[in-house]
């Protein structure tokens, strides 16, 4: 027994009045934690290699099998916490970086949870969206700070491109690599049938998704994979992506197992290799150089799509923001630190950046104070989790919301948090075709057309209960929010008053 042995984090309970030894969970298991024993006649368990994903549980026919979490803990200690001496034995092993995927996990403050909306009564009476009008449609890119009329009187309606959503609400940016082809078909036939964008990702965009291109957005990153003329004319949107929430100040890193077939030709990636962004763009140091960026993608597409920032949310951001919305980008999309994503060094996804509510107040009343709000949109990302959570995001300003980790889990995500190591046992964050083929590119779409479309009637009512009949009327409306269980800073960032007040 090895100094550094630490007891698998969860047990397989079988009960083996109830199992049949199908051995649908040893077929289902990627990880390969179930084995049949001939000699016996029973399924055996390597609990080692569990990440807790449920498969093996879903798909049990008899419901003989739960995944519990282990209860052999080290020796409480308030400074050394169990999973710190975990992770210290790991690297006195293997002298290695931790890598985790989705959102941090850590125990800060979420401020949406601590944010209540507002509800009219009498003086200012509530809405019926199921009889009144509600419109729930928003345009994302610059706006005109007046309105201006012609030598005949009538108003001048043209303005710069724009993005029309039926919902403020698009998906995020998730690359063709870090999940899988029927992933991304299910978010593309999503979001057309919704009338909404999904966001490719840094990885380049596969020849059978061009015909998605009025509801897509393309991403140009540091390693500009996949990026060419084709490409950035197929999409509605182009995007830069300067950070990420769940890594700021850090790169891309797609391994190589991950790099093959479509993938390889669709990043322009020899198979095999690495595909590792830089941290910076290598010819970005500055605002103005961000601007020279912005107007060549605006000129290799005849100013006909808006030009989409996106950023990490740290300790600047404000200042940030207010040298991105000069830069002549149309949208800033702003990532917190609870964004979600499909490798990261743990150190970074769970210690750098800040909450999304507390940067989004920020950048909003930055803009505002400056005069050039309407020089941008904002769409406000990481960790949005239900429509109450959008509400909130477009009072503290948002014209949008991206969405990742919710829309991954209308699609069978269990949040098990191995996605680096493509073994998803949903076929989502992975390249292998045996799991790939688990997921149902018509179902997926389905399941994530089900959940907006709950979604925007949720978003209806909200916005009824407050006397609200229209999303842009809401937005930077702080007045309907108050806080709860806030200190005074909290409150002053937010923008918002106390609860009671």
């Amino acid at each position: 027994m090895s100094v550094d042995f630490i007891y698998p984090e969860f047990e397989v309970v079988r009960n083996d009045s109830r199992c049949i030894a199908c051995r649908v969970c040893e077929r289902q298991c990627a990880n390969e934690v179930h084995s049949f024993d001939p000699k016996q006649g029973s399924i055996l368990s390597d609990e080692r290699k569990c990440v807790n994903c449920q498969r093996c549980v879903s798909l049990c026919p008899t419901r003989a099998l739960k995944i519990v979490k282990s209860n052999c803990t080290l020796r409480e200690n308030a400074n050394w916490k169990d999973d710190t001496i975990k992770e210290v034995y790991k690297q006195a092993a293997s002298g290695g970086v931790l890598l985790s995927s989705m959102g941090n996990p850590k125990e800060f403050p979420v401020y949406w949870d601590k944010i209540l909306i507002n509800a009219s009564q009498v003086t200012n009476p509530s809405i019926d969206p199921l009889r009144e009008p509600m419109e729930t449609r928003v345009f994302l890119g610059k706006k005109p700070d007046r309105i201006t009329r012609d030598q005949n009187g009538n108003i001048r309606c043209k303005l710069p491109p724009q993005l029309e959503l039926s919902m403020p609400v698009m998906f995020s940016a998730m690359s063709y690599g870090s999940i899988s082809y029927n992933a991304h078909a299910s978010l593309a036939r999503a979001a057309t049938e919704l009338g909404i964008c999904y966001n490719t990702g840094e990885g380049g965009l596969h020849e059978d998704f061009y015909a998605y291109g009025p509801n897509t957005i393309v991403q140009v990153a540091s390693g500009r994979f996949g990026v060419h003329k084709d490409y950035l004319d197929a999409g509605a949107a182009i995007e830069i992506k300067m950070g990420q929430g769940a890594k700021p100040g850090i790169g891309g890193h797609l391994p190589g197992a991950k790099i093959i077939g479509d993938v390889s030709r669709t990043r322009m990636v020899p198979e095999g290799s690495d595909a590792i962004s830089p941290a910076p763009h290598h010819d970005i140091y500055s605002i103005e150089d961000l601007r020279q960026l912005v107007y060549s993608l605006k000129e290799a597409t005849q100013y006909q799509k808006p030009i989409i920032v996106k950023v990490a949310a740290v300790h600047n951001i404000a200042a940030i923001a207010s040298g991105v919305a000069r830069s002549g980008a149309d949208i800033i999309a702003i990532d917190g630190f609870r964004g979600g994503t499909g490798a990261a060094p743990t150190r970074i996804r769970d210690n750098v950046g800040i909450p999304i509510e507390l940067a989004l107040a920020a950048v909003d009343q930055r803009l505002r104070d400056e005069g050039i709000r309407n020089n941008v949109s904002l769409v406000a990302g990481g960790s949005i989790r239900c429509a109450s959570d959008v509400v909130k995001a477009i009072a503290l300003g948002a014209d949008a919301c991206y969405i990742a980790t919710a829309a991954l889990l209308a699609l069978g995500c269990h949040l098990c948090r191995t996605c680096q190591s493509g073994k998803c046992n949903w076929g989502i964050a992975t390249q292998r075709p045996e799991l790939v083929k688990r997921l149902n590119p018509d179902m997926g779409a389905q399941r994530l057309v089900n959940l907006l479309t709950a979604w925007k009637h949720e978003i209806k009512e909200l916005l009824g209960g407050m006397g609200i009949n229209s999303i842009e009327a809401l937005k930077g409306n702080r007045l309907m929010l108050r806080g709860i269980g806030l200190n005074e800073k909290e409150l002053e960032i937010l923008g918002i008053s106390h609860a009671g007040e």
